[in-house]
């Protein structure tokens, strides 16, 4: 698979709800911190603005915007900021499959998509590794995702036979499709490894890892991937990833490590073997740093939701 699928893979999105959303007027709406959940919607009709916790500027939305939220920060639609939001709690009670919230009378704006559940004690490092705001606001990328849109308007519309399927590989399409749209773009030099996969040299590099975890890459050989020499390789891995290359491999590699620990009976010396580590004690150190708690204690499911430093 290739990294953006062996990300998705891990997570194990499942569409929560598919439901569209109807405003007019002046409105303004806060939603809440929704941790393990990603949100894909798209603009139908109408234009609004976006707010997102931590993140500095507000993103104009308009007719066949496209974005997604991976970080489940605090974020607020509206179509003036200055206006006091009211809270989304009350508001979408009633949203479910099919269904479509009207808001101060509806027919100004209208967003359509779905709201991804992820499971699993590495749920949250994985979002991590996602960027907190992916906007597709491109002509061509948004003629990209027309289809997908609009064949879900129709299943939420006409509740067909075997709509709910649809609408849910509809929702899993319109994710990957801007998540996909979204790597290939600069965003003003954002960091992350989903940004750096626009660049052929670093995805050179960040394929080999994927593709083969438990090879004992070396920083030379990674660079030769690249093209590029060490020392340059290893700047520009760090500077657009946001952590050096061994970081990230190791990152990747117990993330590997905590799913199967999670969803296999694999006992940890068999783990640490195909992950290259010759030791159990070593894997067990490395596995702790990263994911804050040993193989054991994870493998057990014990504490709460892990909250390890994982920038890659």
């Amino acid at each position: 698979m290739d990294p953006l699928s062996d990300v998705l893979s891990l997570l194990k999105p499942r569409s929560y709800v598919s439901a569209g959303f109807d405003a007019g007027g002046d409105w303004s709406i806060q939603f809440r911190d929704q941790q393990d959940f990603i949100k894909c919607y798209a603009v139908v009709s109408g234009q609004c603005w976006m707010s997102v916790d931590g993140v500095p500027d507000a993103v104009r939305l308009k007719s066949g915007d496209c974005f997604v939220l991976a970080s489940g920060r605090p974020f607020r639609l509206a179509s003036d900021l200055t206006l006091a939001p009211a809270d989304a709690g009350p508001i979408f009670t009633p949203a479910r499959y099919g269904g479509v919230v009207s808001y101060n009378g509806g027919g100004e704006f209208f967003l359509v998509g779905s709201r991804f559940g992820v499971s699993g004690n590495h749920a949250r490092i994985l979002l991590g590794m996602l960027p907190p705001v992916v906007h597709i606001c491109k002509e061509s990328d948004k003629a990209a995702m027309r289809w997908s849109v609009e064949r879900m308007m129709q299943e939420l519309r006409e509740h067909q036979p075997g709509s709910f399927l649809v609408a849910q590989h509809l929702a899993h399409m319109m994710l990957v499709q801007a998540l996909r749209l979204g790597q290939a773009e600069d965003f003003n030099g954002n960091v992350g490894w989903l940004f750096a996969l626009a660049d052929k040299q670093l995805a050179a590099a960040i394929n080999a890892m994927h593709d083969d975890p438990s090879h004992r890459w070396t920083l030379g050989e990674l660079a030769e991937r690249a093209g590029m020499s060490r020392s340059i390789f290893a700047l520009k891995f760090k500077k657009k990833v946001g952590a050096s290359p061994l970081e990230y491999l190791m990152r990747w590699r117990m993330l590997l490590a905590a799913d199967k620990l999670t969803n296999t009976s694999d006992p940890i010396s068999i783990i640490a073997l195909s992950l290259s580590y010759e030791s159990e004690s070593a894997f067990s150190t490395a596995f702790k740093r990263v994911m804050g708690r040993s193989p054991r204690q994870y493998g057990r499911g014990r504490s709460s939701p892990l909250q390890a430093d994982v920038r890659g």
